[in-house]
């Protein structure tokens, strides 16, 4: 039987990709939480919440109202490694400009740059990759 992660959380504000990837998710039956954020600030207050139980997985956009998925990262690489715990950063965007993939590279903390939509064969890959004791394969 496998494992199942903990919590994935999407940071996205475009609700219709937040409901398709929570069917994805929710069809491979990987976790049964999925946390749903609108931009980088609720996903800051979320990660920094006092005994919060830091997701296993972050879905990330970059383009969002308030703070954007740079700005997020850039608050996320100053929390504490309690905070970020052990959580895969997959950004997930539609942006198509090169200059953003060269960015997302410049951050360790993210494991990969994928395009818009999360597909049940990028989750078997990402799953794979990063998470090869749960057997989620």
């Amino acid at each position: 039987m496998k494992k199942k992660l903990n919590c994935i959380f999407l940071v996205d504000d475009d609700s219709e990709d937040n409901y398709f990837h929570q069917i994805v998710i929710r069809e491979m039956n990987i976790t049964d939480t999925i946390e749903i954020a609108q931009n980088g600030l609720e996903a800051l207050a979320f990660l920094t919440k006092p005994n919060q139980v830091a997701p296993q997985l972050i879905f990330l956009d970059i383009n969002m109202p308030k703070m954007n998925g740079w700005e997020f990262l850039e608050a996320y690489v100053k929390l504490s490694s309690d905070q970020k715990a052990k959580v895969i950063v997959v950004m997930l965007t539609t942006s198509i400009n090169p200059a953003d993939r060269k960015r997302a590279e410049q951050f360790p903390e993210i494991a990969s740059f994928s395009s818009k939509p999360l597909t049940e064969k990028m989750m078997v890959e990402i799953l794979e990759k990063n998470f090869p004791e749960n057997g989620n394969t």
